[in-house]
């Protein structure tokens, strides 16, 4: 396969390949191969990215799938629920799976997430593999075994980590999405610009990634608010917020001694 890149993620014996490159789509059921074959395959995505790209995900596992099975969600933040991941998990028994089924999450950071944790959570584990089609999804929540669904009180609150059987980041994917998710996928990877690339960090604030508050639609909302959902995330330990800071281009640490008056004059 020309113009395509292989990562191991060596965790014993859950290691797992992250396969990138543009069109590899199509080549699902080769680049699977043993992980797929044979096997009852449920494919879960949303209903935006079902109606790009189903079909061809479809066809490329015919020959090598037993049986395959699509299901869908609404798209969006709001199917990162438990009502929505129970009513998935009875659809999915309600076709009649066993342990040796293969859920594939077929979508972005939502359907990752949701779907992972299907996975984790049925029959007390099932395999699963992840394909990302969002920029953020590709670069992040698609690896590491990261998954869950929000709370009331706050995002990614209930979930747990639990590893794919291997990620293809099929990047022609990327064309079909709107600006404002590729902004959402830059966000997220300019710390790889901060942790050490200044001309990769440069690109990203001079391409359509805003670097003001005033340029996000949550530059409506308050600095107190802000720091009050702030308070609510999963990196706080001991009621202490952690941040990830840098002190240049290559120099990051973290840091649990940031004063809440500090980061609401940030915010203001």
């Amino acid at each position: 396969m020309q113009n395509v890149s292989k990562l191991t993620v060596g965790l014993d014996d859950r290691a797992y390949d992250i396969v990138i490159g543009p069109g590899i789509l199509a080549q699902t059921g080769d680049i699977l191969g043993p992980i797929a074959a044979d096997r009852h395959i449920v494919i879960i995505s949303d209903e935006y990215v079902a109606a790009l790209h189903l079909v061809a995900l479809q066809t490329s596992l015919a020959e090598t799938a037993r049986k395959i099975d699509a299901l869908t969600v609404p798209a969006g933040e709001a199917s990162k629920s438990m009502s929505v991941l129970a009513r998935l998990l009875d659809d999915i028994l309600a076709l009649g799976v066993d342990r040796s089924v293969l859920l594939i999450a077929f979508g972005g950071g939502v359907i990752g997430d949701l779907a992972g944790f299907a996975a984790a959570s049925l029959l007390r584990g099932v395999d699963f593999v992840q394909i990302p089609t969002s920029l953020l999804a590709q670069v992040d929540s698609s690896v590491g075994g990261k998954t869950g669904v929000n709370a009331a009180k706050g995002k990614n609150l209930i979930g747990a980590f639990y590893q794919p059987k291997a990620v293809l980041a099929d990047t022609a994917l990327l064309a079909s999405l709107p600006p404002r998710e590729l902004r959402a996928g830059f966000a997220e990877v300019i710390k790889y610009g901060l942790l050490g690339d200044r001309d990769f960090f440069e690109w990203l604030e001079a391409n359509g990634l805003p670097s003001g508050l005033s340029n996000l639609p949550a530059g409506r909302a308050s600095a107190d608010t802000l720091l009050s959902h702030m308070k609510h995330d999963k990196k706080v330990k001991d009621g202490t917020m952690h941040f990830v800071l840098v002190r240049s281009i290559g120099d990051a640490f973290v840091s649990g001694d940031v004063p809440p008056e500090t980061v609401l004059a940030l915010l203001e």
